[in-house]
């Protein structure tokens, strides 16, 4: 059975760009491989907002996201991107959360280069730390990583702060440490989009971030393959998607009293059970009742 990593792994090598949609929790990530996606992004923004109702400020550990990947990987085949942070910390603690995120079934693990605590890529104020302190990180999660087939994602927040030729002097030098996957985050324009790909390409995989009203012009998958790049991610659409259903839907509850109004535009109680696979489960676990085995198996 080819695992989850080796087959990120090898659909980057594809000439079709990889998108991966934000998912955070099992639930969601269990719609989107259903709905035909390959491979999914756990993001550390949306576990922020949507399951803590925080922003993303640096509020989230690494044993809530290992937690959270823990689930995902129960109901789900597809690789899975997870979003880890600056890693929680300096080489050691990224060498912890590199083995466990591995263990849980993380396809690629993605590490930033801000300070802790860190902020969302698309607000202004990021700090970040020294272009050693990244490269020990990343050179430590190469080291620490148990297959190959794990990919490191190295993502730098230096366009804000120090320009984009800074930026792109980290990602080389992240590049260089080993990372498999470059994130130069927030670029302000298609041309510094594409001044990314002219330095970058051809030398490693490079990821683009799509975030609807953020820094970076927000540009379709088709377009970002053309350009050169071969991941893109959705990382807080989903969130943003249900903010606006979930306001509706409470603003009607409180209007009306009752979900009535609001039934058309939600799915049926039978619809909700084939999602989530109920009659499956219900079949596996009368497999192993009591009564199929009586009551001398006691």
């Amino acid at each position: 059975m080819i695992k989850p990593a080796t087959t990120l792994r090898h659909a980057l090598q594809d000439p079709e760009i990889t998108i991966a949609p934000g998912v955070y929790d099992a639930f969601t990530a269990l719609m989107a491989e259903q709905a035909g996606f390959r491979t999914l992004y756990l993001s550390g923004a949306s576990i922020a907002y949507m399951r803590l109702g925080v922003p993303d400020i640096g509020l989230v550990g690494m044993n809530e996201v290992a937690g959270v990947l823990s689930t995902i990987r129960e109901r789900i085949s597809v690789p899975l991107i997870v979003d880890a942070d600056t890693g929680y910390g300096n080489a050691l603690n990224v060498m912890r959360t590199v083995r466990l995120f591995e263990r849980l079934g993380a396809s690629a693990i993605q590490l930033e280069d801000q300070t802790m605590p860190k902020r969302c890529g698309h607000l202004d104020g990021k700090e970040l730390v020294a272009c050693g302190e990244m490269v020990g990180k990343i050179k430590m999660a190469v080291e620490t990583r148990e297959s190959d087939d794990l990919l490191i994602i190295a993502r730098t927040d230096a366009i804000a702060s120090e320009g984009l030729d800074a930026a792109l002097e980290r990602a080389m030098h992240y590049r260089d440490a080993g990372a498999d996957v470059l994130f130069v985050e927030a670029p302000r324009s298609v041309a510094e989009m594409e001044k990314i790909v002219a330095q970058l390409d051809g030398t490693v995989h490079l990821m683009a971030n799509m975030v609807e009203g953020g820094k970076t012009p927000s540009l379709e998958a088709e377009t970002l393959q053309e350009l050169g790049f071969s991941l893109v991610i959705f990382p807080g659409g989903l969130a943003r998607a249900l903010v606006h259903m979930a306001t509706d839907y409470f603003a009607s509850l409180k209007e009306h009293g009752s979900t009535a109004p609001f039934q058309n535009r939600m799915v049926p109680f039978d619809e909700l059970n084939r999602v989530l696979g109920t009659e499956r489960f219900l079949l596996a676990g009368a497999r192993f009742d009591a009564e199929n085995f009586g009551d001398d198996t006691v």
